[in-house]
C-alpha cells in the first residue's frame, strides 16, 4: 500500500457486527474506511446508492466489501412475498447497485477489488432459508461475472463465506438450529467476525487472485 495515498475502502451494512469488525481491521491496516449504516446508505434504494457514491466518497473506492444483508427465515410454503423480496433486495439487489457504482470507477482507474460477503447457505440450501440461499447463490454468480468482466482492466472480484457467526444477525435463531450448525463443524467451533475480517485484509493483498469463493469455517463438503 502506498503510504502517501491510503487505500479507500467502502464496507456496506456498516452497523452490523461483521461489517464493524471488517472496518476496524481495515483501518488498523492503513485503509481509509467508510462504513455507513442504512440511514446513510440504503443499499436497496438506487437513488441512495448513487447519492452516497457521488456525494459522500472522495473518489471511487479501491476496495468495496458488500456486507449489507438480512435474514427472514421461514418454511418455503409459509414464506410471504414480502420476506422473499426483502431478502433478495437487501442481499442481492443491493450488492448489484453498489457494485455497479464502484465497478465503473474501478474500470476507469484500471484497478480495484470487490469482495462479496456470501454464505454457506448458497452451497447447502438449508431448510427455511430459500430466500437467503437464493440471494447468496446469486451473489456468487455476480462475483464470478464481475471477475470475468473486470479482469482485463485490472479489477478483481472475490466472494468470502465467513461461516456461521454469533452476531446480532443470528442471535434470534432457535437454539436447536445453532446447535445443528455447530455439530456440522469438524472443529466444533464457529468462526469469528474478527478472523473473517483479518482474512479479508489478507485477500485484498493477494493481487493475483480473482473470481474465487473462500469458505472460512470447518464444514467439510464434497468437491463439485
Amino acid at each position: 500500500m502506498d503510504s502517501a495515498k491510503p487505500t479507500l475502502a467502502l464496507v456496506t451494512g456498516g452497523s452490523g457486527d461483521l461489517a464493524s469488525a471488517i472496518a476496524s481491521t481495515l483501518t488498523a491496516a492503513g485503509f481509509t474506511v467508510h462504513a455507513p449504516g442504512r440511514e446513510a446508505l440504503d443499499v436497496t434504494s438506487a437513488p441512495s446508492v448513487t447519492r452516497y457514491f457521488r456525494e459522500s466518497l472522495p473518489a471511487p473506492p479501491d476496495l468495496l466489501v458488500l456486507c449489507a444483508g438480512l435474514l427472514r427465515d421461514a418454511p418455503f410454503t409459509r414464506m410471504g412475498e414480502r420476506d422473499w423480496d426483502a431478502v433478495l433486495d437487501g442481499n442481492l439487489r443491493g450488492s448489484f447497485l453498489c457494485a455497479r457504482e464502484a465497478f465503473r470507477g474501478m474500470l476507469r482507474r484500471r484497478s480495484g477489488h470487490i469482495i462479496g460477503i456470501g454464505s454457506y447457505s448458497a452451497l447447502s440450501g438449508p431448510v427455511g432459508q430459500v430466500n437467503y440461499a437464493a440471494a447468496k447463490a446469486g451473489l456468487i454468480g455476480l462475483i464470478h461475472s464481475l471477475a470475468r468482466e473486470g479482469g482485463s482492466r485490472g479489477v478483481r472480484a472475490n466472494c468470502v463465506l465467513p461461516g456461521f457467526l454469533e452476531t446480532r444477525m443470528t442471535r434470534d435463531l432457535p437454539p436447536e438450529s445453532v446447535q445443528r450448525a455447530l455439530e456440522s463443524h469438524v472443529l466444533g467451533r464457529f468462526n469469528t467476525p474478527e478472523d473473517a475480517a483479518r482474512f479479508i485484509v489478507f485477500l485484498d493483498g493477494m493481487t493475483h487472485v480473482s473470481g474465487q469463493v473462500f469458505q472460512l469455517d470447518s464444514r467439510v463438503r464434497r468437491w463439485t
